[in-house]
């Protein structure tokens, strides 16, 4: 039998090889999902029978004796701004709940499912991705499940919980600004933002197209690279999807760090934050063997970009229901998007003109480094309705500052893995590392020796 702490891995070996049947891990799963969901407020929507039938097909298969695929009978979930076939998306919205059902799965769900992973439902987000916290008025908060008073990070704030609680292996969440990474931290598991471009994000409710992506969440970096292998390839239907042919990274996860040359975000990356977030950096550095201080220039121009061109371009997708459905948002979304309907088309300019001049010295730096370490989050996770925290001695708003690390790195589309880190009893912390772009296995690699030494430990709680 399985329990909340098995991972992809180790339930796709046991299916294989008959140890145990999909349906009965899948029963297994709901069961879990049924009992423990209601303290976490992780899934939205179970689609129980939906996953019984899946398992019941691929026990026949195997009853066959028919090969199956490496993420045979898997559970996951995904974030409910992805299409699952009769569910309306709802982005996190109360809108979004009045469109017709989705008329077929997502182009990555029908990907992990051709891999032979199970859906078992969509998860809890903040309304539209325009979060950081996992607070959704519509749905409820999503919660901790390490401490379930505080937040679990957002806007994937549903699919961290659901893998720190156990309720799944594996989930989908989006990233714009942090929207995968900030969750993987809050909540002590492992997350991956490829590459820009590099899976496709056909079949899921936009935020900031220029800024968009889709990636897996999971308590093992093993995990995270069958997932992600499993997802990869062109998609027609993404056109910023459409080039880049596969690239298995599993196998590269033991070549251990090898030549990889790895440096330490210094200067921005060292500053504005709560001591312990450099001190989980500086851990993961020490198991590294890591010492030599990178610097990424302008990082907090680039920050500030990343806002204009977000606030721009989310205020354009959503103009015409913020004419016609405005007392339907959360306020404090509504209110961004308001805002950022009013930026000057020439501040949008001289972002998108940042952004293109901060790409090109950041990617320079590679030239003399593969990967670079730096803090996920300014904090642990605050508590569930606190509004600010204090930073370098200055209260905050927190909802717009707690990815102050994050959004330098997806303005220009870098892959990262999110790894957690624990440096003592208290609430984990996040390590990003940083790859070049399409280097998502240099990244996967130097995770997967943090989590053999021990460092980047994914847990799951105690519910």
């Amino acid at each position: 039998m399985i329990d909340g702490s098995a991972n992809a891995s180790e339930i796709a070996s046991k299916i294989s090889s008959g140890k145990i049947s999909a349906r009965a891990a899948i029963d297994t799963m709901l069961a879990r999902i049924a009992s423990i969901n209601p303290k976490v407020n992780a899934f939205t929507d179970v689609t129980a029978e939906r996953a019984r039938q899946t398992a019941d097909a691929l026990d026949a298969r195997r009853a066959r004796g028919e090969a199956l695929g490496p993420l045979a009978g898997v559970p996951f979930a995904v974030k409910n701004l992805i299409d699952i076939a009769g569910l309306p998306t709802r982005a996190g919205s109360k809108i979004n709940r009045d469109l017709p059902p989705a008329k077929r799965d997502a182009m990555l769900v029908r990907r992990l499912e051709a891999a032979g992973a199970i859906l078992v439902g969509a998860l809890n987000m903040g309304e539209y991705a325009y979060d950081f916290t996992g607070e959704n008025i519509h749905d409820g908060p999503s919660r901790n499940p390490h401490a379930l008073d505080h937040m679990t990070g957002g806007s994937s704030g549903g699919s961290g919980a659901a893998i720190a609680a156990g309720l799944v292996p594996l989930a989908l969440g989006s990233d714009t600004n942090g929207s995968i990474r900030v969750p993987a931290a809050f909540c002590g598991c492992l997350g991956l933002k490829p590459t820009y471009g590099r899976l496709s994000r056909a079949g899921s409710f936009p935020f900031v197209s220029s800024l968009d992506h889709l990636g897996p969440l999971a308590r093992s970096v093993g995990d995270l690279a069958l997932a992600y292998d499993a997802m990869q390839g062109p998609d027609p239907d993404d056109p910023v999807a459409t080039t880049r042919a596969p690239e298995p990274t599993l196998l590269e996860l033991e070549r251990g760090i090898g030549d990889l040359r790895i440096g330490i975000a210094g200067g921005y990356f060292a500053r504005h934050g709560d001591p312990d977030c450099f001190a989980a950096v500086a851990k993961a550095a020490r198991a590294l063997g890591a010492t030599r201080a990178i610097e990424l220039p302008e990082a907090g121009r680039a920050r500030a970009a990343a806002y204009v061109i977000t606030a721009a371009e989310g205020a354009a997708l959503h103009l015409d229901r913020l004419r016609g459905r405005a007392a339907d948002f959360d306020p404090a979304v509504r209110d961004r998007l308001i805002a950022g309907s009013a930026i000057p088309a020439s501040w949008v300019i001289k972002a998108q003109r940042l952004r293109r001049w901060y790409r090109e010295r950041v990617l320079e730096l590679f030239d003399q480094i593969d990967v670079i370490l730096g803090p996920t989050t300014p904090c642990r996770a605050p508590k569930i309705g606190e509004t600010t925290f204090v930073l370098d001695g200055v209260t905050m708003p927190v909802r717009p500052n707690i990815g102050i690390f994050t959004q330098p790195i997806s303005f220009i589309g870098l892959p990262v893995v999110a790894a957690p880190v624990w440096i003592d009893e208290g609430l984990p912390l996040g390590v990003q590392v940083i790859a070049a772009p399409w280097k998502e296995a240099h990244g996967l690699r130097v995770a997967h020796i943090l989590e053999q030494s021990g460092i980047a430990q994914a847990r799951v709680a105690s519910l």
